[in-house]
């Protein structure tokens, strides 16, 4: 014992000494670990490389481009939604194993409530406070509503918002908030938007509040195209998960288009993004502020996709491939083989044309149909009715007398082996998505579709990973491998499909080009 004493009275004695030396050196000259190095010279550059005056465009577009971020931001929320959602556990350990270890206990299953949260983007359109965004931020696949919605604005608030309407076909939703102060931005005529027109993508990507990305119009309108893609803005601009609902700003400061979507391999932005255009968004709006859901008008036929050979001047009118029995084109006695050529005096030029047309008239107006029959012109006449809930809009259905692939079923947990069916998603070979992969993937909760488990080598289909998931097919929702087998065997292969996939927690849209 007394040693011990003696060794703890000498570590005392040591530390003490060396306190003091520290204090001493510090007091006199201080500590100077690189001793006998000079301090290095060095002067910094005082002069700008480039005189301002040499680049006064340059600088008044900076201070441009200042002014319209500043005048827009105020305008833009970010969506903070969240929900509870049921769980069930099953066979979990019991907490106290850690502290007993000579014992294994197992709980009985049981439900247990988690909650989700997820962030959007949005943008104010009307001085009592109502917002759009994407119908996505606020719902879950089912449609159902989330349980507390939330707007953060630009200088710090956080606001309780009221959904008011959403709308999933076109992907919009109306919140409302109570804030007498509220800057809305106008929503600009997007039927005069160009290809090359300067344009800024403003939201709340991965929770980066306010951020501004800046590109041009990639694309508008792919008259070829009768999927959702067809309508839709197209922009390189940057956007991210988090940007949907946000808004895609002009010169103006005017909304143009409401962010919706990316093409992407990766989950994030390859500067392939899409838009709302604005002029839906209007129509969509007054629709739910008025009656609370979206209310469509339309004609009943279904229509034929372009083939590879066909070109747009061989393809002006709409071709009509098939009748909806009762509705208002089969009163105006409109055939399958019948070209729609005009629309109340307006040329159409395409499928989204026709449906635009449909879409601006009242229901009940009467109007006259020009059709071409055997080559020959005819009018008809019609009333636009509303369209009923149950009737697919796709448009787009497969040329008569067309080959169709039969898909085969697999059982559950078996790969699907599309015979027939051609294209890229012929090599992709999928399965059941169950509660147990779901957990292996950390997939979330209530998540819908299947399981990529392989990818013929050489395919061409380097996007897709093993384990990732296809939720829908050309915007046509998966459920089981079944769905899957016979949504792929009614496409074209000779046409591009679009592949809505989850990778983990990342969500994502892939293109599969033909090859």
């Amino acid at each position: 014992m007394k040693n011990f004493a003696k060794f703890l009275l000498f570590v005392l004695l040591v530390s003490a000494g060396i306190s003091l030396l520290y204090d001493y050196r510090l007091k006199h000259g201080g500590l100077n670990l690189t001793s006998g190095r000079k301090p290095e010279k060095y002067t910094l550059a005082s002069n700008s490389s480039v005189d301002p005056k040499q680049v006064p465009s340059l600088e008044a577009l900076n201070r441009e481009r200042r002014a319209l971020v500043k005048s827009v931001i105020p305008s833009v929320v970010a969506v903070k939604t969240s929900k509870k959602v049921s769980v069930r556990r099953e066979n979990e350990l019991d907490p106290f194993e850690f502290f007993f270890r000579n014992r294994r206990q197992f709980r009985s299953p049981r439900d247990e409530t988690l909650v989700q949260n997820s962030l959007g983007s949005g943008v104010i359109v009307t001085n009592e406070g109502h917002i759009i965004t994407n119908s996505h931020v606020v719902t879950d696949r089912e449609g159902n509503q989330v349980d507390q919605i939330e707007v953060q604005l630009s200088d710090g608030q956080t606001k309780k918002a009221r959904l008011v309407g959403a709308d999933s076909e076109v992907d919009l939703a109306v919140l409302k908030i109570d804030d007498p102060n509220v800057k809305p931005l106008k929503l600009a005529d997007s039927d005069t938007v160009q290809p090359g027109d300067f344009v800024l993508a403003i939201g709340n990507p991965f929770g980066f509040e306010e951020t501004v990305t800046d590109g041009i119009i990639s694309s508008k309108g792919r008259p070829n195209r009768t999927d959702f893609f067809g309508d839709l803005i197209q922009t390189n601009a940057a956007i991210n998960p988090g940007n949907s609902g946000g808004p895609l700003i002009n010169l103006r400061g005017e909304v143009i288009g409401i962010n919706t979507a990316i093409a992407s391999t990766t989950g994030g932005s390859q500067g392939i993004g899409f838009a709302i255009p604005s002029t839906t968004v209007r129509t969509a709006l007054e629709s739910l502020l008025k009656q609370g859901r979206i209310i469509r008008g339309y004609l009943g036929i279904q229509t034929q996709a372009l083939q590879p050979d066909e070109t747009s001047s061989d393809a002006d009118g709409v071709p009509v491939a098939d009748v909806m029995p009762g509705s208002p084109a089969a009163q105006a006695g409109v055939q399958p083989g019948d070209i729609i050529h005009k629309f109340d005096g307006h040329d159409v030029k395409n499928f989204n044309a026709l449906r635009t047309f449909v879409a601006q008239t009242p229901l009940n107006k009467q109007v006259e149909l020009e059709i071409i029959r055997g080559g020959k012109p005819l009018q008809v006449k019609t009333q636009v009715k509303e369209q009923p809930i149950d009737y697919q809009s796709s448009g787009a259905t497969p040329r008569r007398n067309q080959p169709q692939p039969r898909p085969q079923r697999p059982g559950p947990g078996q790969p699907s082996d599309q015979e027939g069916a051609g294209g890229p998603l012929a090599s992709i070979h999928v399965e059941e998505l169950t509660p147990e992969t779901a957990r292996q993937l950390d997939l979330p909760a209530n998540l819908q579709g299947v399981v990529v488990n392989g990818i013929d080598p050489d395919s061409g289909v380097a996007e897709l990973r093993k384990g990732d998931v296809i939720e829908e097919v050309n915007q046509q929702p998966v459920a089981s491998v079944a769905d899957y087998n016979k949504i792929v065997g009614s496409l074209d292969p000779s046409k591009p499909q679009v592949l809505s996939v989850c990778r983990g927690r990342m969500r994502s849209f892939l293109v599969l080009r033909p090859q």
